[in-house]
């Protein structure tokens, strides 16, 4: 069946996504919904209290499709003046708000997901969402801004991103972690891969929405393997890595026993006491 997206939902800019974009973007939604599909079925297979990452990352990935099947149907942006026209002209460009909702609710949360197998203070994890929060506000402003200023709010991003590796490189590894070496271990590489696809989206951004060098479909293909990487590749082998780890060590309960801590405990307990002599 033919793409007819963009004939029932117009373009509102001079430079703007074309079909071939469209179904790039179905293409990539239809993957975030299959992701998401596996993701809410392993879930139901843990018992209960051992469900957070999987939880959030059903969180992740629901927002993810949402968004792209926005952008797919040519939805959710407004035009903007290019700073940078090229050919002397004053065309409009659409910027895609929804993207930037998406990474506001998913950018921290998968902070979250990875810090919280960490040692990390509770403050420390709060700070760097809240700079996450920052990179994706700063980016928004400055792609919606025509100016020449829309390079201060990049530049206020990108010192935020660099608060963000901080912590994912320095900080977090050299903290205690609850569970040993094994989680340890997967964090080594979940950080490194999440920090260097982080730092692939400030390109990509100066490319697109900042100096108007790439087409809009470009900046959708571009971004679009990026958040496939950075979303439901980089949550399925940080799940994989914590497959085989007690939850009860990250000390994440909430006082409530569920089936998983009952489980725990009708083990301990079924184990017999040690003779000891006199």
């Amino acid at each position: 069946m033919a793409n007819d997206a963009l004939n029932l939902n117009p373009p509102n800019a001079n430079l703007h996504l074309s079909t071939h974009g469209s179904d790039w973007l179905w293409a990539a939604f239809s993957f975030l919904a299959l992701c998401l599909l596996i993701v809410t079925c392993v879930t139901f297979t843990k018992p209960r209290g051992s469900r957070l990452f999987h939880q959030i990352a059903i969180i992740v990935l629901t927002t993810a499709s949402i968004a792209y099947f926005a952008m797919a149907s040519d939805l959710g942006s407004t035009p903007v003046r290019v700073e940078m026209r090229g050919d002397g002209g004053d065309p409009t460009r659409q910027i895609w708000y929804v993207r930037y909702i998406q990474w506001f609710i998913n950018f921290p949360l998968l902070l979250l997901e990875l810090l919280l197998a960490t040692g990390v203070s509770l403050s420390d994890i709060m700070t760097t969402l809240f700079m996450a929060v920052v990179l994706v506000i700063t980016g928004l402003v400055g792609a919606l801004v025509p100016s020449t200023y829309k390079w201060g709010f990049f530049t206020f991003g990108v010192a935020a991103l660099f608060y963000v590796w901080y912590i994912l490189l320095w900080h977090a590894p050299h903290a205690t972690f609850a569970t040993g070496g094994v989680v340890r271990k997967g964090y080594y590489f979940a950080a490194t891969y999440l920090a260097f696809m982080l730092i692939t989206y400030p390109i990509c951004w100066a490319c697109s929405e900042g100096s108007n060098v790439i087409t809009v479909t470009s900046e959708m293909i571009w971004y679009g393997i990026l958040d496939v990487f950075a979303g439901p590749l980089f949550l399925f082998v940080f799940l994989f890595e914590l497959r085989n780890v007690d939850y009860n060590a990250f000390g994440l309960q909430s006082g409530k026993r569920v089936s998983y801590e009952e489980k725990h405990h009708e083990a301990a307990s079924a184990v017999p006491p040690v003779a000891t002599q006199v």
